[in-house]
């Protein structure tokens, strides 16, 4: 028995070891990667506000339209700015919401609680990428008359709640070699949202390059660049918005 204790303890430091090991890839695959600083700063159109609940990016010409984006679980906000900015230079708003802790789920109703969404004058869009989608969802859900148009991407949500009654227009980007919000569960879920929906498809995208960060544990390698990825999200949504 006594020989036991020695190899128990061997065997705890390596799996102690193996999980530091995970975590801090983790920590560091999700953070933002090639973010370029010229997004966070102001220029003749958009103006730039960085605080510690959210990305603002507010275009210098008046506007109607509000986005809030919710980024995916424990990603850094910071890899949606590239996106976010490039929304904005269109004409829209944009908050790039800070979640605590990087969940959706611990900050999801920040906008109403920051009365944000006050203004009964302009169109609120609220998008949000993976887990941000399904928080997303979730307020749309919670709070009927608020949002007025809703973008799910990267996400199988909603799963666990219906929003099929919703009379707002919705939305859906995912990719075709997505590992994490994979096609089958998302059409598998087509029932939790109205028939209006509208699907799109990209031919080649995976999940992380919705974002710009890291590998993301569990996706598929992309056949098509974050550039080009990145380029056909925007333009669908800049579609739908308009």
């Amino acid at each position: 028995m006594k020989k036991k204790k020695p190899i128990l303890r061997i065997i705890k430091r390596i799996w102690f070891f193996i999980a530091m090991s995970f975590t801090i890839w983790l920590v560091y695959s999700y953070q933002s990667q090639g973010v370029l600083n010229l997004y966070l700063k102001d220029n003749a159109k958009i103006k730039v506000v960085n605080n510690e609940n959210y990305f603002l990016f507010e275009p210098k010409i008046k506007t109607d339209k509000v986005l809030f984006f919710y980024p995916g679980a424990m990603v850094d906000p910071k890899a949606y700015v590239p996106l976010c900015r490039q929304i904005s230079e269109n004409g829209l708003k944009v908050y790039l919401i800070k979640m605590p802790w990087r969940l959706a789920s611990n900050g999801y109703k920040l906008p109403k609680e920051l009365g944000l969404l006050d203004d009964k004058n302009i169109e609120y869009i609220l998008a949000g990428h993976s887990q941000g989608g399904k928080m997303a969802a979730q307020f749309v859900y919670e709070n009927p008359g608020l949002i007025d148009k809703l973008i799910l991407i990267g996400t199988t949500h909603p799963r666990d709640i219906s929003i099929a009654d919703s009379r707002i227009p919705i939305l859906k980007i995912y990719g075709s070699d997505d590992g994490v919000a994979d096609e089958k569960t998302i059409l598998k879920n087509k029932s939790k949202l109205p028939e209006s929906t509208k699907f799109v498809k990209i031919e080649g995208a995976n999940h992380a390059q919705f974002g710009y960060y890291g590998f993301q544990f569990g996706d598929n390698s992309a056949r098509i660049s974050r550039e080009q990825q990145q380029a056909e999200t925007l333009k669908n949504i800049l579609e739908f918005v308009k």
